[in-house]
């Protein structure tokens, strides 16, 4: 019988498909499910179609890992969704956070932190998880992650702050109107990937003094206010997430000066998630 894990972020979300022995038989993409961020319904509506399009409604179990679950109720709801759009026998749904921890400590002790378009932090003792900092989502939080470089960008664009080569730059990208811009932020239907969307360009002017400043300040604060809230001196730290992956080269020598120990970077957790569920079958 095959088995479905699904990693989701604000952006994406990456589906794998294994057969009893943990071989690959198929992998996708579907858009990103954040409970946090999204209505429950939308969700509801790209697990249904992504279960019957890709032919995997008589899996022997779908392990879902998403933003946003934070209560038994949510998990409850979504399995229940599930179950009646499919034979799925096994169902287990768990927050991006333990995602992140089983994907990059295994079933090894260790802090894992998601990089991502947001951001989160927690110590994983092998099997259960304990959070010291809350992330607090991209509107008073998620220092580190994309959203929050793009949040950083924007607010320094409206006002004019921007070095005049960089604005034009993102004006020939994106709709730099102000309207435009508000309607990305507060209307889209991911305001936090929207924001994340943007990370990409500031990164691309990272050589300028301005940029590099910007994604400094916000890695700094992630471990600022975040990874140095733990026991950084006893165990290592595990990052996983596709802007923590590209930015490695920065974010390494912040954590080496803050006497930070990485173990690894891993690009997407579902890599990490793929191998820790094979281990188990």
């Amino acid at each position: 019988m095959q088995t479905v894990i699904v990693e989701s972020g604000a952006t994406k979300s990456d589906w794998r498909v294994l057969d009893a022995e943990g071989g690959e038989l198929k992998r996708f993409q579907r858009a990103g499910m954040n409970v946090s961020t999204m209505q429950i319904e939308e969700i509801k509506r790209i697990l249904a179609e992504a279960i019957a399009s890709e032919g995997i409604a008589g899996s022997s179990g779908l392990y879902l890992y998403t933003a946003g679950v934070v209560t038994p109720e949510i998990s409850s709801e979504l399995s229940s969704h599930i179950r009646s759009v499919s034979d799925i026998a096994e169902i287990d749904i768990q927050n991006d956070l333990m995602g992140a921890a089983r994907g990059a400590c295994g079933h090894e002790a260790g802090i894992a932190a998601i990089i991502g378009t947001g951001s989160n932090t927690c110590f994983y003792d092998g099997e259960n998880l304990s959070q010291k900092v809350y992330s607090g989502g991209y509107v008073i939080g998620d220092d580190g992650g994309g959203a929050a470089l793009g949040k950083l960008f924007l607010s320094d664009f409206i006002k004019g702050l921007v070095p005049e080569s960089i604005a034009e730059d993102f004006a020939a990208e994106f709709d730099a109107s102000y309207a435009g811009i508000v309607e990305g932020v507060y209307r889209s239907a991911s305001p936090s990937g929207y924001l994340g969307s943007i990370a990409p360009f500031v990164l691309k002017h990272y050589e300028h003094p301005y940029a590099k400043a910007l994604v400094d300040k916000n890695f700094q604060a992630f471990i600022d206010r975040s990874l140095l809230r733990y026991d950084v001196a006893s165990y290592p730290v595990g990052i996983v997430g596709g802007f923590g992956w590209a930015c490695q080269e920065i974010i390494r020598p912040l954590c080496e000066k803050a006497g930070i120990r990485i173990s690894r970077f891993i690009k997407a957790p579902i890599d990490g998630l793929c191998a820790y569920h094979t281990s188990r079958l």
